[in-house]
């Protein structure tokens, strides 16, 4: 038996170490532990409740607009206070914005190269690149010219001797399995994903005022004043630039994203049968389409034991059962206490006893659906909406299966999704279907306007009792939760159960590891010194680990503490 130590794992978000168990040549116990504490809730206490959300939004450097976003929904919820129309549709817009960035730079910049050999490609033929490009796809830079200049810079990069940050990749590991010409395709794809995650930001800014942290929110609406007339305010010119945005950078996502994701599941079949993990599924409504948010453009729901013929639908962010249900343990997790408490009485307290695997061993609490550890995130959402019939998971979702199946053959269905493989294809299945929904929103947003509603902001009154109040949002990492008490409008106790919390769960008290762990049982790994199959299953839920930080010098000696009493 091998002990295998990760730490820390990278092209990830954030501070997080992984331990596993190999016993011939398969994982047999894992254990995943974030090195970092998030204080953020302890920050907010005492804090006027109308600007929680511009703190919350710090509780990451990539996730930033989605806190933003849970905060103000949950002061909002709290005092039951109706939100305009059009201040919907602009929160939409941004969050649609903030997500398709999310996931294109976790795809090509994040974890495509645990798949990808850059070193083969100069083996490759550009033009029998360019036919299988051509053959999946009809993106205009998938020309033979295209893929032979990027082999170019490839060569010579390789040729030069100092890789940057392709330096360290675990090149020639047995477990690659792309042809040279798919490694070229993927990479070339890679580089174009740059100039296309930028223009998914500019929308945000745009909207928002600036990106990373948006400036624009506040509780009762948006800050986004709208006058037709006015060059300093929304107007046809801004509205017609962020439809030209997205218009350039939908192709992208429709026609290059998706149908990378289904070619890599086209010659990695076998992790569409690898990293299941935790079969339960946790997916949150989205998109609101009114002021009472009585509908969404996203539907949420819970899925348990993987049988996508029976769903639990979450109509609304009011869902009583949900917030019963939801519990978090801090048995494991680097806190004082152990057994679960519902968010709104939540504590953090920290409690620092180094790694202790049958002890506490992460900063990370264990959140818990009824007691049962539940998998957030893209796949989920997906499965919530296939099995619920939503028409357009449905025909994403189903056009690619059909791709796969043209690369070679191969027949997938829902439940295959329920993989390693199958969180990297919902992650573009989702992107998809956000991309077409990106346009439907700013067209609503656009009729909304011309038809003389300028209305983005509703005042919020606070009473001088207690009151509570949860926001919902279905991040790009999965179902996202802010708990909020408040009194005379000051909060004096705040919860974040976001959706890395549900997916990188520790043990509960119970001993019940969560989706992390158990996504990593059965994993083969070849080379103990160089885990790639480990780094596949762990990276493909998107960790976020956010957010506090320590300061060392260049040696990693400790030059400051900071406790929070």
């Amino acid at each position: 038996m091998a002990r295998i130590t990760i730490d820390p794992v990278t092209r990830i978000e954030g501070h997080l170490r992984v331990d596993v168990e190999v016993e011939g040549g398969i994982v047999n116990k894992a254990w995943a532990s974030c090195t970092m504490w998030r204080g953020l809730e302890t920050i907010l206490r005492g804090r006027d409740a109308r600007e929680g959300w511009v703190f919350a939004q710090r509780f990451c450097g990539v996730c930033t607009t989605v806190h933003a976003v849970a905060s103000v929904r949950a002061v909002e919820d709290a005092l039951s206070l109706e939100i305009p129309t059009n201040a919907q549709y602009i929160r939409n817009l941004i969050l649609i914005g903030h997500a398709l960035h999310d996931h294109i730079v976790h795809f090509y910049h994040l974890s495509a190269l645990d798949f990808v050999d850059i070193l083969q490609i100069p083996k490759a033929d550009p033009a029998k690149a360019a036919s299988i490009a051509e053959g999946s796809s009809s993106w205009t830079g998938n020309s033979r010219q295209e893929l032979a200049a990027v082999q170019s810079k490839v060569k010579g990069l390789i040729a030069s001797g100092q890789l940057g940050i392709f330096s360290h990749g675990y090149w020639g590991h047995p477990a690659m399995k792309l042809s040279p010409e798919v490694n070229l395709i993927l990479f070339s794809h890679y580089l174009q994903a740059l100039d296309f995650q930028r223009k998914s930001c500019q929308v945000v800014a745009i909207l928002g005022g600036k990106t990373p942290h948006i400036q624009n929110l506040a509780v009762g609406g948006v800050m986004n004043a709208i006058n037709l007339n006015s060059l300093a305010t929304m107007n046809m010119d801004r509205l017609g630039m962020l439809k030209s945005i997205l218009e350039d950078l939908i192709p992208f996502v429709q026609q290059v994203f998706l149908a990378d994701t289904c070619l890599l599941a086209a010659y990695y079949p076998e992790y569409l049968h690898l990293g299941r993990g935790v079969a339960n599924y946790l997916a949150v409504p989205d998109l609101p389409l009114d002021a009472k948010a009585t509908k969404f453009d996203l539907p949420g729901g819970v899925i348990m034991g993987g049988d996508l013929s029976r769903v639990r639908p979450i109509v609304n962010w009011q869902d009583a059962e949900f917030r019963k249900a939801v519990t978090e343990d801090s048995t494991h997790a680097w806190y004082q206490g152990g057994g679960p408490l519902q968010p709104y009485k939540g504590e953090q307290t920290p409690d620092y006893t180094d790694f202790k695997e049958e002890a506490k061993y992460t900063w990370v609490k264990a959140p818990r659906y009824n007691g049962s550890p539940m998998q957030a995130g893209p796949l989920a959402n997906v499965l919530v909406g296939y099995a619920s019939g939503h028409a357009l998971t449905r025909r994403w979702t189903d056009t690619a299966f059909q791709r796969i199946a043209a690369v070679n053959g191969l027949k997938v269905t829902p439940n295959d999704l329920q993989s390693t493989m199958g969180r990297y294809l919902a992650r573009s299945i989702r992107s998809a279907m956000l991309s077409d929904l990106a346009l439907k929103h700013l067209e609503l947003l656009t009729t909304n306007i011309l038809d003389g509603d300028d209305t983005t902001y509703n005042a919020p009154n606070f009473p001088s009792g207690e009151i509570m109040g949860m926001g919902m949002h279905e991040a790009p990492r999965g179902a996202l939760s802010h708990w909020v008490v408040i009194d005379k409008g000051v909060f004096t106790n705040y919860q974040a159960v976001v959706p890395t919390t549900w997916n990188a769960s520790p043990r509960d008290e119970k001993g019940v590891p969560g989706p992390y762990e158990t996504s990593l049982i059965g994993s083969p790994v070849v080379d103990a010194e160089k885990p790639l199959e480990v780094l596949r299953t762990v990276h493909s839920f998107d960790p976020c680990m956010a957010c506090s930080c320590h300061t060392l010098d260049t040696s990693g000696k400790e030059i400051a503490e900071v406790k929070v009493q």
